[in-house]
Formats: C-alpha cells, sequence, structure tokens
C-alpha cells in the first residue's frame, strides 16, 4: 500500500514559479510509476505529467512543455513537479497518484493510477 501526501502549493502571479512535492509511505514506491494530474474548478481531472519508477522515462502534456518538469527521488521516496512561467489556466488542485502495477511505463490515464494524495491548491493570478 501507499499513501501520498502533497505540498508546495500556494499563490503565485503570473511567470511564478513553484515546486510540488508528493511525499510517499510504502515500500511500493520505488517501483511505482508516478503521475501529477490537475483538476480545475467545475472540470475534470486531467494528465499532468508522469515518470517511470526508474525516472528513466517521463511524458508531459503539451500545455505544460518546457515549463514543468517532473523528477523523482527514491531514496527520499518523494517526486516533485517543478512548475514554471505559470499562467493563469495552471490554476487547480494538483493531485500526485501512484501506479504500482506498471512501474516501467509511466501511463497518462487517470484509472491506471491505483493510489491518489489529497491534493495541494495552485492558484495563479494574472
Amino acid at each position: 500500500q501507499v499513501q501520498l501526501v502533497e505540498s508546495g502549493g500556494g499563490l503565485v502571479q503570473t511567470g511564478g514559479s513553484l515546486r510540488l512535492s508528493c511525499a510517499a509511505s510504502g515500500r511500493a514506491f520505488s517501483s511505482a510509476a508516478m503521475g501529477w494530474f490537475r483538476q480545475a474548478p467545475g472540470k475534470e481531472r486531467v494528465f499532468v505529467a508522469s515518470i517511470s519508477a526508474s525516472g528513466g522515462s517521463r511524458y508531459y502534456t503539451d500545455s505544460v512543455k518546457g515549463r514543468f518538469t517532473m523528477s523523482r527521488d527514491n531514496a527520499k521516496n518523494t517526486v516533485y513537479l517543478q512548475m514554471n512561467s505559470l499562467k493563469p489556466e495552471d490554476t487547480a488542485v494538483y493531485y500526485c497518484a501512484a501506479d504500482t502495477g506498471r512501474g516501467w511505463y509511466p501511463s497518462t490515464v487517470k484509472a491506471d493510477y491505483n493510489y491518489w494524495g489529497q491534493g495541494t491548491q495552485v492558484t495563479v493570478s494574472s
């Protein structure tokens, strides 16, 4: 079993940066693919970024490519999402998720992830 706790959200101006962290408990973390998803008010939760268990493969949704970077530190059981050049449309609750079934493949599909954190709010003001 994996428990996930996100942190690092907050209020930032357009063009600013934030670094989200997701701390995981449980031995399954190092063999799990990890993902970040976000949910804006009134919208469904959507994929943002994912990383394989080894960190060797990463995927990003097109709207964040070149601005966001996902990484992981398996020694610290933590994944990160560095967000630069933030825009108002990045405003959402950001969720960390773990896919313990296929660590080698960083899925972009929400249904593939079997553990979720509680989310952290990111607000970008214009």
